[in-house]
């Protein structure tokens, strides 16, 4: 009797545990119910290049009703076009890429299908030791399952998982499903068809794929040259409409641009950027018709009014040589001031400044700058364009006086974003007079501008050091203006004249015989060796290269002939 029951006992454990065994080792077991009607889920996906081949075939399913469906992204890299096999055989194209991750290998996508039917995704990860089931393309009779054997967390909250069952690689991005008929997974590239173990990632995780505006030109994304479908949010839509617009070819932004339109035919940015387009096609009376559009759909009409202004000015400056009827300085004019009138803000001032410049209304503009370096554009550039504004007035006090207050919108020692105003400054200075001030800026200039100065810096600076009367640094630049630029026959026959001004008559001589050695026509060579060789008392062949210099067509040589003679 004790035999007895010690053997009914071992009976029982056995006959317990019997369902965990089954699981376990069981590579195949029989169709849950929910298997015919998951299987319209799963399709076959192929890729292919610019030219037609095949680059890849393998599987994914749908996640949305709307085409949404997932898979794996190495087959897309370098793929131009792909299309998918669903269940019952019928054939649809992907139109966009929602997302991707390479260093998991998937992607979310759309297809043309009018209305997918999507698997449902698991909200939570599963349990280790939890059952699961893999759904192959088509079939159905026996699916692979098996236990969990590692949920491991992966960006916070989706799972990672490994388990217990072997796969081909024909099964890569299949569903992993629970026993509810969930997917918890889509199953990863296995290391070998022999391994008993296999992986797949959240399916929760792949579903939740999205580009935003900031990824939309991420290189993972660029790796495909199938189009990328443009995010949901509108704000992340715009900025990434804006971000593309630098980094993608005119084409691929055209039609971006157009998908924003019809994803968002209510916001005033598409309709902004496509007139942007047409604009700088030449076809202004369709970007004309866009601009009329995005002010009726805006809610922020001032803003609108005043990209419209903007267009229409940059038109006026830049595409003056291209005519429009319905746009000109007073439309960009009347624009802004609708802005301004709706809520004037500094940014829509300083255009209305620019646009009054450009219309010669130099004291209408000069008031507006003015007001300006009261307020958050206080700048180099307020300054300075009310600078311009005064030497158009021919205020040349106030103009100074104005450069000198850009030059103070920066302290020293200056960089580099300061050198326009102070080569500015400079040239105002030389042209008022005041030449040493103007021969300070210049040297400041040359400091910050070291590795791009050439022969000509070098020479209007020896210009202006002649004017006030600095000859040595005059005769150096010369000297460094030639180094640089050793061909130019003006070079040296203004260092014979400064040679000639200050007394050195030799070193006169040897320039001007430079200067006929690189071009024997040059009529400046042979007026300033025939002045030189005069003024050193050899008049007799002074005057002869001075009667060369006239036969050439140098116009002062008369007057010295005569002078000499």
């Amino acid at each position: 009797m004790r035999i007895l029951k010690i053997n009914n006992q071992v009976i029982r454990r056995v006959i317990g545990v019997l369902p965990f065994y089954f699981f376990t080792f069981l590579p195949l077991s029989a169709q849950p119910n929910w298997a015919k009607s998951a299987t319209k889920s799963v399709f076959t996906l192929k890729t292919f290049s610019s030219d037609g081949s095949l680059i890849a075939s393998t599987n994914g399913f749908f996640t949305g009703t709307r085409g949404e469906a997932v898979s794996n992204y190495a087959p897309f890299k370098g793929a131009a076009r792909a299309t998918i096999i669903d269940a019952a055989g019928k054939e649809w194209q992907v139109t966009g890429i929602l997302g991707a991750n390479d260093m998991y290998d998937v992607v979310k996508f759309r297809v043309n299908c009018p209305k997918s039917q999507p698997l449902a995704i698991s909200q939570s990860i599963v349990p280790i030791g939890s059952n699961t089931w893999l759904l192959p393309y088509h079939e159905t009779k026996t699916l692979k399952n098996g236990p969990v054997r590692k949920a491991e967390t992966i960006f916070g909250d989706y799972a990672y998982y490994t388990v217990a069952m072997n796969m081909t690689e024909n099964l890569v991005s299949c569903p992993l499903l629970n026993d509810a008929g969930e997917a918890i997974g889509m199953m990863q590239q296995p290391a070998s068809d022999k391994d008993t173990l296999s992986y797949a990632v959240s399916a929760r995780y792949v579903d939740s794929l999205k580009i935003t505006g900031i990824t939309f030109n991420d290189p993972t994304l660029k790796l495909t040259q199938i189009k990328k479908e443009l995010p949901t949010d509108i704000q992340e839509a715009t900025l990434a409409l804006y971000l593309s617009s630098s980094v993608v070819d005119s084409s691929t932004y055209v039609s971006l641009i157009e998908d924003f339109i019809r994803q968002f035919p209510g916001a005033p940015d598409g309709y902004v950027y496509r007139a942007q387009q047409e604009t700088a096609g030449g076809d202004f009376a369709s970007a004309e018709k866009d601009m009329e559009q995005a002010i009726k759909v805006s809610d922020k009409k001032e803003e609108t009014h005043y990209s419209y202004a903007r267009m229409i000015y940059n038109k006026e400056i830049y595409q003056s040589d291209q005519p429009f009827a319905g746009w000109s300085l007073d439309k960009a004019l009347s624009e802004i001031q609708a802005a301004n009138s709706l809520n004037s803000q500094p940014t829509y001032r300083q255009l209305e400044a620019h646009i009054l410049y450009a219309q010669q209304k130099y004291d209408e503009a000069y008031q507006i700058y003015t007001e300006l370096t009261g307020t958050n554009l206080r700048s180099a550039d307020v300054f300075f364009s009310a600078a311009r504004c005064k030497e158009m007035l021919k205020d040349t006090t106030t103009m100074l006086a104005l450069m000198d207050s850009t030059m103070n919108t920066f302290s020293k020692p200056y960089l580099k974003e300061a050198a326009p105003y102070l080569w500015a400054r400079a040239q105002a200075r030389r042209d008022a007079g005041k030449y040493r001030g103007a021969i300070s800026d210049m040297n400041e200039y040359e400091e910050l501008m070291a590795a791009n100065i050439n022969d000509n810096f070098y020479y209007i600076r020896h210009q202006t050091e002649i004017q006030g009367r600095l000859f040595q640094q005059a005769l150096n630049d010369i000297d460094l203006a030639i180094q640089i630029n050793p061909q130019e026959t003006l070079y040296y026959a203004e260092k014979a004249s400064l040679q000639i001004r200050v007394g050195h008559y030799d070193g006169a001589l040897a320039t001007a015989q430079e200067c006929i050695n690189l071009d024997a026509n040059n009529s400046d060579g042979y007026l300033f060796l025939g002045l030189a060789q005069c003024l050193k008392g050899n008049k007799a062949e002074g005057i002869q290269n001075l009667q060369k210099a006239k036969d050439l067509g140098e116009p002062q040589a008369e007057a010295l002939i005569e002078k000499y003679k």
